[in-house]
């Protein structure tokens, strides 16, 4: 286990985690931002993706586990990523669809936002996020980020204009 919340565990994913992720980046309307389910080769790697980054970093995205099911209801954690030519801490989180409109993803931001000040001692996280994303824009907020610019990213031949938000450590 990572971190716990009143309804939550953040820990690792592992390889028995895979139906799970199927379940989640294969549903169409889970993935509407990317504008695609993924396919098994995809989730497969997305999964390995996560695997390296806690080799390298000691983080990346966490499976989000419900206390009260022991069900894994998504994925919500730390990575590094590209804005204007830097390396920058993102909280990244997606969730099945399932499980929408419950406060989890800001129940768990928060929770990956405090880990990477307490934790991590960073200054700033952010959140990047699709224009048309609206829900995860309200988990943004909720964390209390704000937009400090705008990223183009282009993903499977489309131009996905994206939103970047940011909180600084107060402390």
């Amino acid at each position: 286990m990572i971190l716990s919340t009143d309804r939550l565990i953040l820990r690792e994913i592992t390889l028995n985690d895979y139906d799970d992720l199927c379940e989640i980046l294969q549903d169409k309307k889970t993935m509407y931002a990317y504008e695609h389910a993924f396919s098994k080769e995809e989730v497969e790697q997305w999964l390995n993706n996560q695997l390296s980054r806690y080799n390298k970093y000691g983080f990346g995205l966490w499976a989000v586990v419900l206390k009260s099911t022991g069900k894994m209801i998504g994925n919500i954690g730390l990575t590094y990523q590209k804005f204007e030519d830097s390396d920058i801490l993102e909280i990244g989180y997606l969730l099945n669809r399932n499980y929408w409109h419950n406060g989890y993803a800001s129940e768990a931001t928060i929770a990956c936002k405090n880990y990477a000040f307490e934790v991590l001692k960073v200054d700033k996280v952010y959140s990047i996020i699709r224009e048309n994303n609206l829900l995860s824009q309200a988990v943004a907020k909720r964390n209390g980020m704000k937009i400090v610019g705008t990223q183009l990213k282009h993903y499977y031949n489309m131009d996905m204009p994206h939103l970047v938000y940011m909180v600084e450590n107060k402390k």
